[in-house]
């Protein structure tokens, strides 16, 4: 019996991929965006949220939060995620660089939930992250 659940805690991970560094030069395109602004899951953790065909995923974590589409990925295990590297992943990833002056784009631990809330585009999401009046 599958029982759903509201959420779940997971592992997020990143890294490029085809898609993603195809449209990197054009990162206002409707192109990058459809490659980067996913969110990849194991195929029992997509079916525990309920998440419909076409669905979205709410990604947070005490860095920030972020709307993305979701996908299947029946080679993900359970509990980790993956979006490709980009803006909606950058949204969580937080400011650490353990000394090499990189953020950890791998490990990052995070709560996914299923949303009817929609992806915002590139523009929207820099919008909400810029600070509010001046610095």
């Amino acid at each position: 019996m599958n029982l759903m659940v509201i959420s779940l805690k997971a592992i997020m991970i990143s890294g490029r991929t085809l898609g993603q560094g195809a449209t990197c030069e054009a990162k206002m395109s409707p192109e990058f965006f459809r490659a980067t602004s996913t969110c990849s899951l194991a195929d029992s953790d997509y079916d525990a949220l309920g998440i419909p065909e076409d669905g979205n995923v709410l990604v947070r974590n005490g860095f920030g939060e972020v709307v993305v589409s979701a996908k299947r990925d029946g080679g993900l295990p359970p509990g980790l995620i993956f979006i490709p590297m980009g803006p909606w992943a950058n949204a969580v990833v937080g400011p650490e660089t353990g000394g090499c002056g990189t953020p950890l784009f791998k490990g990052v631990e995070v709560e996914v939930a299923r949303t009817d809330r929609r992806v915002k585009g590139v523009r929207e999401l820099f919008a909400d992250l810029a600070p509010e009046g001046p610095a």
